[in-house]
């Protein structure tokens, strides 16, 4: 099967060797997705919606969109964020309805980050 992958530019993904996304076949995994500059700075709504268009963007970039996505994790640095992101996550997926965990956690790499999104995908053609 051929692979695709969706390489961010910069020293990150080079310097860990990691892919924003990757498509074997019909399946595509986007990796954990937090909000760039100027919206990593934002409240968790803003990061949310943030995040949801890198990842939309990306499955684009392999023949996919958000209709294909079959799972989302996200994870939220406190309770406090789930409101935010839980509206966010809904206006995106409100008609697809995937599978969705959201599980709370000590951190991300950058302390203004408050939300990290991974989205898996099914092709169905």
């Amino acid at each position: 099967m051929e692979r695709k992958n969706v390489v961010i530019p910069g020293e990150f993904a080079a310097r860990y060797g990691y892919s924003r996304a990757v498509r074997i076949g019909k399946q595509i995994h986007v990796a954990g997705t937090c909000a760039q500059p100027p919206h990593d700075t934002g409240d968790a709504y803003e990061q949310a919606i943030a995040s949801l268009k890198i990842i939309e963007k990306s499955l684009t970039e392999v023949g996919a969109s958000n209709s294909d996505v079959v799972r989302t994790v996200i994870y939220i640095t406190g309770y406090k964020h789930a409101e935010g992101v839980i509206t966010a996550h809904g206006e995106v997926f409100q008609d697809i309805m995937p599978a969705s965990t959201m599980v709370v956690i000590a951190g991300l790499l950058k302390p203004n980050l408050v939300v990290e999104i991974e989205a898996y995908a099914i092709l169905s053609n």
